[in-house]
């Protein structure tokens, strides 16, 4: 956990090698800038007691990212009864997603541009596949390691995207609500490397979804990228129906009525 007054070891202002001196603000920004980017949507409260930050600090330091542009709010509604006010969740602006590294992307744009006039669409698109694929042969063995739960494999997919730097998290959606008929599973990435290149050339969001569902082993749905508008890119994982318990008197009833029957 991570403390405001958190400290570094560099040379003070006196000169003096190795002391110990406060974390700069600015230092201390950017990690609230990397929290939100990993746990987006968040509210400061959740930012607060992961980065044990007070209120009041944790809400100075995103007034100053959102003056910045590089964070903004978002009203979200409870999923549990979607009654009541919407609640405010953090998530990185576009800017604030290009702060935190899309090197190089001007460069590939133009160069798919290009590939684009001179071989076609399909050439653009056959790149995107290879790409993908490739990505598909490393996570594959993760995937199939986590098991048959649909649950286990979406987040042994979650941490393989998280470590290619696509700041991933799964939620359960329908687990606790005993009105819901269906379970899911809510893949999110919070950021995309990327980002303005799918914007360009959206094959390589659907290759991606593509390859979730292989691995997943079943129809996935995408219901919000970075790329098009979205705060973050949203997968919805299929998982299946609640399974409603059959009461006792009931089950007594059937094995009675079968022993009775005739023979």
């Amino acid at each position: 956990m991570y403390s405001p007054q958190s400290t570094s070891q560099r040379t003070d202002p006196t000169g003096r090698p190795g002391a110990v001196v406060p974390e700069t603000e600015e230092r201390t920004r950017d990690r609230v800038l990397h929290a939100v980017l990993e746990e987006g949507p968040v509210s400061a409260a959740e930012l607060g007691e992961r980065l044990g930050f007070t209120p009041a600090a944790v809400r100075r330091h995103l007034d100053a990212l959102s003056k910045q542009g590089l964070v903004e709010v978002k009203l979200v509604a409870n999923q549990a009864t979607g009654a009541g006010r919407p609640a405010r969740r953090y998530v990185l602006s576009h800017r604030g997603q290009t702060k935190l590294g899309n090197d190089y992307l001007d460069i590939a744009t133009d160069a798919l541009a290009e590939l684009g006039r001179m071989a076609g669409p399909k050439a653009v698109n056959a790149f995107a596949a290879r790409r993908f694929a490739e990505m598909e042969r490393r996570y594959r063995p993760l995937v199939e390691a986590a098991g048959e739960r649909l649950e286990d494999r979406a987040r042994a997919l979650s941490e393989a995207l998280s470590a290619d730097g696509f700041a991933a998290s799964t939620r359960d959606i329908g687990l606790n609500q005993p009105t819901a008929s269906m379970f899911s599973v809510q893949l999110c990435q919070g950021h995309c490397p990327i980002q303005d290149l799918a914007r360009e050339f959206p094959v390589f969001c659907d290759e991606e979804t593509q390859v979730f569902s292989r691995l997943l082993g079943v129809d996935v749905r995408r219901l919000s990228t970075l790329a098009r508008g979205g705060h973050v890119c949203t997968t919805h994982v299929p998982v299946g129906r609640h399974q409603t318990p059959q009461p006792a008197e009931k089950r007594t009833r059937v094995k009675i009525t079968r022993q009775e029957r005739p023979r």
